[in-house]
């Protein structure tokens, strides 16, 4: 059973970097366009993101698997999974973004005022190194915490650990507590870790 657990190991880990792109990004530029976009831009993207953060994840993975996926066309697990899971966390990273944008000194945002910096260059040279300095350990936290969603993806097939364990279980009649015995322990080597990793690191940014 260890490899094919493996295998599905190697899928929890794309999807979780794939989908941590896009949350992270996706989530950046959400936190900037509420900060300095136009009310009629900002209110309904604020309706959309309190929307999707407040619903359960697995009723977004079916809406999109089984209601927009067939009007795309050629869809996979993988793709609708990564994308349901990215927007769903970027909900989340861009609160984050924006309590570490807020946490910019007034003076700062004063001082780019006064001396007229274009505002490209002032979110990109003074506010982002800052602010993202700040939310590191918040955004490593939720990226951990996404890491441990992908297995929900099994219910819309995506061969991943768990599926593998049911796989298995349903070809040989044997295996189950042990297979998510393994599942487990894999999953708390993979996160301790690096929850571990994000402490230490929140320390250092802090003092």
């Amino acid at each position: 059973m260890l490899p094919a657990l493996l295998d599905g190991f190697r899928v929890i880990l794309l999807v979780t970097l794939l989908a941590s792109i896009v949350a992270l990004v996706l989530g950046l530029i959400v936190a900037i366009v509420n900060r300095s976009a136009p009310r009629y831009i900002t209110a309904p993207l604020f309706g959309i993101m309190e929307f999707i953060r407040n619903t359960p994840l697995l009723v977004q993975l079916f809406f999109v698997w089984f209601g927009l996926a067939p009007l795309l066309g050629d869809t996979t697990p993988l793709t609708v999974g990564v994308i349901v899971l990215g927007v769903h966390y970027a909900t989340y990273t861009a609160e984050v973004y924006r309590a570490g944008i807020d946490g910019i000194p007034v003076g700062q945002w004063e001082a780019i005022t006064a001396l007229s910096l274009p505002r490209r260059y002032a979110w990109q040279h003074v506010i982002l190194p800052q602010a993202v300095r700040r939310v590191i350990p918040a955004l490593g936290n939720y990226i951990i915490s996404m890491f441990k969603e992908v297995p929900i993806l099994t219910a819309i097939g995506l061969g991943e650990m768990i599926a593998q364990v049911e796989s298995y279980q349903n070809q040989h009649y044997s295996g189950f507590v042990e297979g998510y015995t393994i599942a487990g322990l894999i999953f708390l080597a993979a996160s301790y870790p690096t929850a571990v990793l994000m402490r230490k690191l929140e320390k250092r940014l802090v003092n």
